[in-house]
């Protein structure tokens, strides 16, 4: 049994890479008990490049707290299972293109019929209507459509792609958004429904207060969210610092606290777009202030006067204080990998109990275990292994 504000909520995971699945680990990381189905061969992502031995660490890092078996969903044979484990289920998720799940039989339609209380997500590209609505999405597809990779590379004169999966990870916050909503609804009418999110939109959603356009402005104004001037990263004596000095009190602190007061003082940079209009001005003497000393050493001396971070690796984050104190990283056990540290519980709630974090199971490792405890007879399982729908059973965990 799992602890948090959606313990004993059922969900089951149908869907590869990273926007979905990582939506369902949302989902999990507040209790749902979460059922990944993937192919025999496993999910695309465990074949991504990994200097792990056994397994690919964006699947690691991005299936955490899930049950998974190893099941060909797109085998005929498989439905009947599938509509079972739907109709014992409180959500379902998939992100297949929108003409593929009624071909295989798990359209909403049907599911409907053996649930009425399912919340039904299918995740998309492009969405459901349009003429791109068949086409397969991916985060830097649609980073590119939308102009995302413009804005980027804009300073440079070259489009560029933000690293990170930026679209997919919002993408999931936006899919565990629209589900726990669509459960609350179902709590007052005792219905379910077809809840759709897309990358087309999520991208766009991350993008508001850029996606604005008013009537008579040209097609090239300006549309930059960033204040300018001061705000960014500069190099110090070693390393580099992220400063944010936009308020006058926080204006003020940084040219007393790197011995420009006159810069203060001066009315030419008295606001944040006036001094974005001076930049050429001023960044030259803040860097050369800057230049004496490391950005660990400014990140010190700026402490709470001056919003501000010394630029660190990754790598620096699993033993950084903060993290520490907010329990964020723990240790779990994997079956191939061993003992890794990782993100855990990056929610927390005063009345609910946090779950015990788990490792994703490696392919096939629990597949009879996990059915059975889904209702799944082992007579039942037999058979579908027999004709291909389950592949080999994995060594015990």
């Amino acid at each position: 049994m799992r602890s948090g504000p959606l313990a004993g909520i059922k969900v089951v995971d149908l869907s590869s890479y990273i926007a979905a699945p990582y939506g369902c680990t949302l989902l999990a990381d507040l209790g749902a008990d979460v059922l990944k189905i993937e192919p025999p061969g496993g999910d695309t992502l465990r074949q991504y490049p990994s200097t792990l031995a056994g397994e690919s660490r964006a699947y690691i890092g991005i299936n955490r707290n899930k049950w998974v078996v190893n099941f060909d969903a797109k085998n005929p044979l498989s439905s009947p299972i599938l509509h079972r484990l739907a109709a014992s289920s409180d959500v379902l998720v998939h992100n297949l293109r929108p003409s593929v799940p009624k071909r295989l039989g798990l359209d909403y339609e049907r599911l409907k019929e053996v649930n009425p209380r399912l919340i039904y997500c299918a995740l998309t590209g492009y969405g459901e209507s349009g003429p791109l609505k068949e086409k397969a999405g991916y985060d830097q597809v649609l980073q590119a459509m939308t102009g995302i990779c413009a804005f980027q590379g804009a300073s440079r004169g070259q489009p560029e792609i933000v690293m990170g999966s930026v679209v997919d990870f919002y993408a999931a916050s936006l899919l565990a958004y629209a589900v726990t909503a669509a459960l609350y609804q179902r709590e007052k009418t005792g219905e379910g429904q077809y809840v759709s999110v897309s990358l087309l939109a999520s991208a766009l959603a991350m993008q508001s207060g850029r996606f604005v356009w008013a009537d008579g402005e040209p097609k090239d104004v300006n549309r930059d969210l960033r204040s300018g001037g001061i705000t960014g990263i500069h190099p110090t004596k070693s390393g580099s610092i992220y400063l944010s000095a936009n308020t006058p009190h926080f204006w003020r602190s940084l040219c007393e606290l790197t011995g420009l007061p006159q810069l203060a003082d001066d009315p030419r940079y008295e606001s944040v777009r006036k001094r974005a209009q001076h930049a050429n001005e001023i960044v030259p003497k803040i860097r050369a202030a800057l230049a004496t000393r490391s950005a660990l050493e400014w990140e010190q001396i700026f402490g709470d006067r001056v919003p501000c971070c010394a630029v660190r690796t990754i790598e620096e984050m699993f033993d950084h204080p903060q993290v520490v104190s907010q329990g964020l990283v723990q240790t779990l056990q994997h079956p191939t990998v061993g003992q890794y540290r990782g993100l855990v519980n990056p929610i927390k709630f005063s009345a609910s109990e946090a779950s015990e974090a788990f490792a994703p199971d490696t392919t096939g490792q629990q597949t009879n275990e996990i059915l059975r405890r889904w209702g799944i007879s082992k007579e039942e399982i037999e058979d579908l292994r027999k004709a291909g729908v389950i592949g080999p059973a994995g060594p015990a965990k």
